[in-house]
Parts: structure tokens; sequence; C-alpha cells
């Protein structure tokens, strides 16, 4: 592709007038010799950064496998394909994962794509069943590779890249640094270009408050506090699933417009999760770490740290999701007497709680659930006119559509989300009868 095309694509989709130093530090790179590992923080763009020289260096579809992006976790490559397929003009761009409908992607497979995106246990399930022939990859991508590249990945990994002998050009990429590449992963006169000073930035952008509990049952301070803080996207993070779950519980019991996040979820209430989160429908999210990577959120406001993080990286990552793009952030840590901090957070200041709870916080959309997506031939626009024909609401008025292979998810304003459901609940959209509800997680 030509970068001009990548370049105008990334405008029209994202609004991006330019490249970012780090970006056009990696495209600078991509035309030398030798691998490359980037350091970035998070939010920082690395995607872009990596997908930008690829896109470039992919020749015309030919029927073979050109690229392979790995990432360790489904809603990464969920958000690296969608930006792939944004911007890759002309080329087909698979994604699988676990949790994604295998006939589907199968389906997807026996067309050749350019680009597949996918978790390291998915792509080596189609591999062993023949579903894609990866020998003919000339560029891969390891996307957060200290996390694909841990102990309990590389054996996946490594089988993987034996089918993948004609690799010329490596790009690993992540927040945070490992302290030994791989043998198996052949990296070759590797160029590491190292962004990760730009956290100072980050930091300069993010202030961090320490919040005190006098319990050691967290909360009571909890709800507190999401009562006091500035209005905006909130992520609580906790570090273990049965307390993501509680806390959920006890926010939910309280009126709060919460989401949940965890790995036991299944996958479409994880991915209903984040596009309701996203679309107004929840102001806060209660996950575990699983939410601090490669989630596709925009314009987080805060982050509230229930448990302290079990390290540096972890604590790193949680941060990252807010304060992106030069935006600002808060980050709250939730400090018992039963907690020993770690030398590495550092608060600027002691947070003064001052309101009582008084007032109910509420959520400006809710979500309507279309059990019929893009293996039913319905598209964005097809609901747009729908709604805005038969709910008697101004399409103006609807919120984001998220459509994906066999649902979708409408953001309704909250005050007219029952009028409009009861409205169209018992018509059909192309002539199709499809069961609408509004959602809850």
């Amino acid at each position: 592709m030509k970068q001009k095309d990548i370049l105008g694509a990334l405008k029209a989709h994202y609004g991006i007038e330019e490249l970012n130093n780090m970006q056009k530090a990696v495209l600078s790179a991509s035309g030398e010799q030798g691998d490359i590992i980037l350091l970035s923080p998070t939010g920082s763009g690395k995607t872009i950064a990596f997908l930008i020289p690829l896109l470039k260096a992919l020749k015309e579809p030919s029927g073979n496998l050109q690229a392979v992006i790995i990432a360790p976790s489904r809603e990464l490559v969920i958000q690296i394909g969608k930006v792939a397929r944004d911007i890759a003009t002309g080329h087909k761009v698979t994604c699988c994962y676990g949790g994604h409908n295998v006939l589907d992607e199968k389906q997807s497979l026996s067309v050749t794509p350019s680009i597949i995106v996918s978790t390291p246990g998915r792509l080596l399930d189609h591999i062993n069943r023949e579903h894609i022939d990866v020998h003919s990859t000339r560029l891969l991508v390891l996307d957060e590779f200290d996390k694909s590249l841990e102990l309990g990945f590389q054996d996946e990994m490594r089988r993987i890249l034996r089918h993948m002998p004609n690799v010329s050009k490596r790009y690993l990429t992540s927040a945070t640094d490992i302290d030994e590449i791989p043998d198996f992963v052949r990296i070759f006169n590797p160029r590491c270009i190292d962004f990760k000073k730009d956290k100072k930035d980050l930091d300069r952008r993010t202030e961090v408050f320490k919040v005190f509990s006098d319990d050691k049952d967290k909360l009571q301070a909890l709800l507190k506090l999401i009562h006091n803080v500035p209005c905006g996207r909130t992520i609580v993070f906790a570090n273990y699933r049965d307390a993501v779950e509680r806390i959920y519980r006890f926010l939910k019991d309280n009126k709060i417009p919460a989401g949940i996040y965890h790995g036991g979820l299944e996958q479409i209430d994880r991915e209903k999760s984040i596009a309701m989160f996203n679309n107004g429908s929840y102001t806060i999210m209660v996950t575990t770490d699983l939410g601090s990577r490669g989630l596709d959120i925009a314009e987080v406001m805060n982050i509230i740290h229930y448990h302290i993080p079990t390290s540096e990286e972890t604590y790193t990552h949680r941060n990252g999701r807010t304060a992106r793009m030069n935006a600002d952030g808060n980050v709250y840590v939730l400090v018992s007497s039963a907690d020993i901090l770690p030398t590495y957070i550092s608060f600027d200041k002691d947070f003064e709680m001052s309101k009582t709870i008084e007032t109910e916080l509420s959520a400006s959309f809710r979500t309507l659930y279309f059990q019929a997506g893009k293996k039913e031939k319905i598209s964005r626009g097809d609901i747009l006119g729908f709604i805005s024909n038969n709910g008697g609401i101004d399409g103006k008025e609807i919120g984001t559509i998220d459509l994906h292979d066999h649902y979708a998810l409408v953001a309704i304003p909250a005050n007219k989300a029952q009028s409009v459901l009861d409205k169209i609940r018992s018509l059909k959209i192309k002539n199709k009868r499809v069961r609408i509800t509004l959602t809850e997680i």
C-alpha cells in the first residue's frame, strides 16, 4: 500500500492529521535492515505505529498470507483488527480469538486474508486444523510481547513460529520490557525504539491521590469516592475475579450505573460490557487487570485502585488507561491500615472526600440489544433507519451502534429507551423478525 493512502485512511477514520514522534521513529526505522522492538507507554499509539510500515510492506493480494499479528488477549485482537480493517484498503483482515465462532473464522479463512490478527491459542488451533497456511508469512508482529512471551505462552508461541520460516521483518511492541527474548523468536539485529521516557509526560498529566479507607473492607470508601471524583468514565481495578464480582454487586445495589469485566465472563458479555461503557450506558467499569491492556476505551477520566497492584508493570498498565492522547487523568489508590504500599507508588496528595452520598448517579444512555448482526446482513444504516422511522426518536439522538457478527448494540437516551423499545420490538427489520431487548450485564 502507498503511504499517502494509509495516512488518508487514518485521517478519514480517526481524524489523525499527523503522526506523533514515536510513530515517525518506527516508520523511519522500518526501512532499515533488522527487526524492531518498540517500547512505549500504554495509549501512545503503538497499534498505528506498527500498522503503517506493515501495510506499506504489503504486496498486492495474491491468495497468500502476508502478515500475522499476535496479541495475548481477545480484546487486543479485536481492537487491532478494527484499526487494520479501517485503513488496510484493498486487503482482507481476519481476526481469530477464543470465544469467537470457530465456523465463522474457518469460513473467513477459506479465502486467504492478507493479514491475520489472532491470539496464540486460536492461531495454533487453525494451523493444526489446516484452516490456514502461515508458511508464506513475511511480516510478524508480537504486540504486548512481554505478555505473549511469558512462560505460560512460550510453548504455543514456539510451535506457531516453527510454521513461519520465511518471516523477514518482526515488530515486537509493549509498554514494558522483558529481560530476555527467547531464541525461538529468531530476532535479527534488533533496533530498539525506546519511548518509555514518555511515561514522564504521562505522569505530568496524571495526578495520583491517596484515599484512606477506615475499614479493611473498602466498599464504603469506594462508594463515597465514586460520588466525589470528577464526572467521566471511571475504571475500578481489583486483583481477583471474586472481588470484582462483589464490588460490582455492591455498586449495583447502590444504584451505581456500573459494568463488569473479567476473564470468567462469556465473550459476548465482555464485548457488551466494553460497548456499554463506551456508549454511556455505564459510567463505572469494575475489572481485573485483564482490563488494563488492549481495550478500546476512550476518554477515561478516573482510575481507582481498589486493591494495591501486584507489580510495577501492573500499576503502569492500569494507569495507562487514563490521560491518553494528551488528555489529563486522575488516579486514586484506596489504602487501608492493612495495606503495604510498594515503593513504585508515590502520591501527589491525599484526597479529601467532602460530599455525602445523597445524589443518585445516572447514565445518559441505555442499550438496545438486537439479536442479528453482520452475518444476518444487517448494517448500521439498517438499524439507524429502522429506529428513527419507527421508534419515535430523531436519528441524531441515537448514540453509538456497535455491530457484531450475530448481534448489535444501540445506545438510546436513557429517558427514551423504554418508549423506543415498546414501539419497535414487534416490528420486522429488513423483513426479518429480530429479538430486541434492553440489555444489562
